[in-house]
């Protein structure tokens, strides 16, 4: 069975800086394409960011775009996030895809979910 964590939430002010992590358990994580959702308190879950197995290709929510990076080295997914809004107050997910290439940008397209990791950013 895949297991699929993330780590590094926090409370934090607005216009401060969080880098999430993502490991995956398994196969190796370059095997998988990953992707960030999250959820906040009576919201639906929400597409975030996602990269391909290689890195070479990424995509972005709108909301995120110019604050938020997503990158992944041999082991780690990672979401670099700048500039938080208190709009940005939310449950982050991580999911995973195991030999999918491209970028996968809905809930549907991922096999795996992480627990989920919290993210509050105070105004």
């Amino acid at each position: 069975q895949v297991q699929v964590v993330e780590s590094g939430g926090g409370l934090v002010q607005t216009g401060d800086s969080l880098k999430l992590s993502c490991t995956t358990s398994g196969r190796t994580f370059s095997a998988y394409a990953t992707g960030w959702f999250r959820q906040a308190p009576g919201k639906e879950r929400e597409f975030v960011a996602a990269i391909a197995r290689n890195g070479g290709s990424t995509s972005y929510a709108d909301s995120v775009k110019g604050r938020f990076t997503i990158s992944r080295d041999k082991n780690t997914g990672y979401l670099q996030m700048n500039s938080l809004k208190p709009e940005d107050t939310a449950v982050y997910y991580c999911a995973a895809r195991a030999f999918m290439s491209g970028v996968l940008t809905t809930m549907r397209e991922y096999d795996y979910w992480g627990q989920g990791t919290q993210v509050t950013v105070s105004s």
